[in-house]
C-alpha cells in the first residue's frame, strides 16, 4: 500500500485558538471518521501546552512541534489576520523553515481573500482553499509534494473549479 505525502508527513496546524479550534476539532474527526477520506499526521500530537503557560514556554513547545512538521496548514478565519501573538510567530517559523502552506478559508472561499488572510501569506507561496476534507487532502497530497516548484514565485496559488468538480465539490 502506498503512503501519500499528506499521511506520512507530520502537518502544523495554526488557527485561532479562540474563534476558530472547532474547525481544528472538526479536522481531528475527519480523521477519526472511516467514512470520511480524510488522514493527516497531527504536530499537535507531540506535546500539550498548558493555557496557563508563559509566552516563552508555549514558543518552546511550538518549536518542539515544529521540528517534526513537514507542512503546515493555517485555518483562516474571520480574524485570524489580526493575531500577532501566536499565529504570526508560527507562520513566519513555517516560512523561516521553508514549510508548504495549505491556508484553509473557513469561509469556503476558494483562492486568497484579501479581507480575512494574514498579511504574511499574502504572495508566500501557500495555496489556498476551501475548508472542505477533499480539497484540504487534495493541497497534502499535491501542492506539499510539489512545492519545489511552487516556492520563490511569490504566488498565491489555488486550485480551478475543475479541481474542486473533479472531486465532487
Amino acid at each position: 500500500m502506498e503512503l501519500l505525502v499528506g499521511y506520512r508527513n507530520k502537518t502544523y496546524v495554526i488557527f485561532d485558538g479562540d474563534n476558530d479550534i472547532w474547525a481544528y476539532y472538526y479536522m481531528k474527526g475527519w480523521k477519526k471518521n472511516k467514512n470520511v477520506d480524510f488522514n493527516f499526521q497531527d504536530a499537535h500530537d507531540l506535546n500539550t501546552i498548558a493555557n496557563a503557560s508563559s509566552e516563552e514556554n508555549t514558543k518552546r513547545k511550538l518549536r518542539e512541534r515544529f521540528s517534526n512538521a513537514k507542512q503546515a496548514i493555517v485555518l483562516i478565519g474571520e480574524s485570524t489576520k489580526n493575531l500577532y501573538r501566536f499565529v504570526r510567530w508560527e507562520i513566519e517559523a513555517c516560512q523561516r523553515l521553508e514549510l508548504p502552506i495549505v491556508a484553509v478559508n473557513l469561509n469556503k472561499a476558494r483562492s486568497f481573500d484579501a479581507n480575512r488572510c494574514p498579511p504574511l501569506l499574502r504572495d508566500a507561496d501557500a495555496v489556498h482553499v476551501s475548508y472542505n476534507a477533499r480539497i484540504i487532502k487534495y493541497a497534502l497530497d499535491n501542492f506539499c509534494d510539489n512545492y519545489s516548484s511552487y516556492k520563490g514565485k511569490g504566488q498565491n496559488w489555488h486550485y480551478k473549479d475543475k479541481a474542486y468538480q473533479d472531486l465532487g465539490l
